[in-house]
């Protein structure tokens, strides 16, 4: 989710659900030591709880990263040993890792000496010729080993060679079953199913099916308004569902304070685009938000106009009059 899970993004997504856990963009150890740290790791309050996702392979240079973000108040690191982008190929991050598992468990047990918070792990099932059955199973023995508890496994193979990043999400065949298999095996670990997962009743049956949880990606970018349901379905709380109205005046308050800081509309306005799909009105209020919000000084205005074009449901309608 890397340009796509910023810190705006993630405070929209804040107000549909309480519950759900958010993840930053992949940000590398590096780039964290050696540039700009305050636009790389800032982060509101309102997004509790938040993990940081780290891409690295150094365990000095992760833990130090680490301790920074716990000094920030991140509530996880996530070392992400699942990302096929075209970066990754120098060997020094990503998917390329789950060749490594004695380095990740190295840089695992850095992360967890260095911190309170949980070290967890994204790891995909294998890369290019491996077996899924030996290199997911010996990445999670031993990364838990070494203190590891929480796994979030993308139930797919990564094709370093002769797939673009594009290709990897989509082509290689999904395996649920062997991310079953895993949290069958082993009944200690919190295993997390991702990859290809386009619902929440696709969700409450891959937790009915027995793993601890589900990692929702684009699903939860281009239809955020399934995020609303998510309290109450997959955490059993008994609260309303919040549906993209709601959302938007949830969100409301810290656009204004963004833009009360010279931010531009557009850079929050882009995560919104996805709200009200299938609805009458949300091609307008794309076409709204997408033209209007990068001109010089745009405000929040142009969110209400791009509002009064959708169509409210019935119901909102009675509610408000």
């Amino acid at each position: 989710m890397m340009d796509w899970t910023d810190r705006h993004c993630r405070a929209f997504h804040r107000g549909l659900s309480r519950r759900a856990r958010l993840y930053t963009e992949m940000i590398t150890a590096m780039a964290i030591l050696h540039g700009d740290r305050d636009r790389l790791l800032r982060f509101d309050a309102c997004e509790h709880p938040v993990a940081l996702q780290l891409g690295g392979s150094e365990p000095k240079a992760l833990a130090e990263v680490a301790r920074i973000a716990e000094d920030l108040g991140y509530d996880e690191i996530n070392l992400n040993v699942g990302c096929p982008s075209d970066r990754v190929k120098s060997g020094s991050f990503g998917a390329c890792l789950m060749r490594e598992p004695a380095l990740v468990a190295d840089c695992m047990a850095a992360i967890a000496e260095a911190v309170a918070v949980p070290a967890t792990v994204k790891c995909r099932i294998g890369v290019d010729d491996q077996d899924p059955e030996v290199a997911l199973f010996d990445l999670v023995d031993q990364c838990a080993a070494a203190g590891v508890r929480t796994f979030a496994v993308h139930a797919r193979k990564a094709w370093l060679q002769g797939l673009s990043p594009k290709e990897n999400r989509d082509i290689p065949p999904l395996d649920y079953p062997l991310v079953y298999r895993l949290k069958a095996e082993r009944p200690e670990l919190t295993i997390v199913i991702n990859g290809g997962i386009a619902s929440l009743e696709e969700a409450e049956a891959h937790i009915a099916a027995g793993v601890d949880g589900v990692m929702l990606g684009r699903a939860a970018y281009h239809t955020p308004e399934i995020l609303g349901q998510a309290d109450r379905r997959l955490f059993g709380e008994d609260a309303a569902d919040v549906d993209g109205f709601e959302a938007i005046e949830r969100f409301r308050p810290y656009m204004a304070a963004r833009l009360a800081e010279g931010q531009h509309l557009a850079g929050m306005t882009r995560h919104l685009l996805g709200l009200f799909t299938g609805r009458p009105g949300a091609r307008a209020w794309r076409r709204i938000l997408t033209t209007e919000s990068i001109r010089p000084g745009a405000g929040l205005d142009v969110v209400d106009r791009a509002l009064a074009a959708v169509a409210a449901p019935p119901e909102r309608l009675a509610a408000t009059g």
